[in-house]
């Protein structure tokens, strides 16, 4: 017996349906996003994975995040730099000026 048309047209938009539906539920693409961001803004591992994951991770961000990419485009670039702590040369002699007597009494 072959099928009628209305069946398979039937059976394949059931199918697209369920297809659509469990996609919608997973979110590829929001996932894809998420972890693209992450890796962008959060990990040094891009940059040293080479070229080729560079173009990879990059080229997913703006596909998935394209506002987002462009607005980390467009934002200059500032330093993440942690104040390197100042030390006092006199340490030894302010030391004993706050009181400590030093030593074990």
């Amino acid at each position: 017996m072959k099928p009628d048309g209305f069946a398979v047209l039937g059976v394949t938009a059931a199918v697209a349906l369920v297809v659509g539906y469990l996609v919608g539920r997973v979110r590829p693409w929001q996932r894809l996003g998420n972890w693209a961001e992450d890796q962008v803004r959060f990990t040094g591992a891009w940059v040293r994975g080479g070229r080729v994951r560079q173009a990879v991770v990059v080229l997913v961000h703006v596909l998935v995040r394209p506002r987002t990419s462009w607005h980390i485009l467009r934002t200059p670039g500032t330093e993440a730099r942690v104040p390197a702590p100042v030390r006092d040369p006199n340490w030894v002699h302010n030391r004993r000026t706050t009181g400590d007597k030093g030593g074990t009494s």
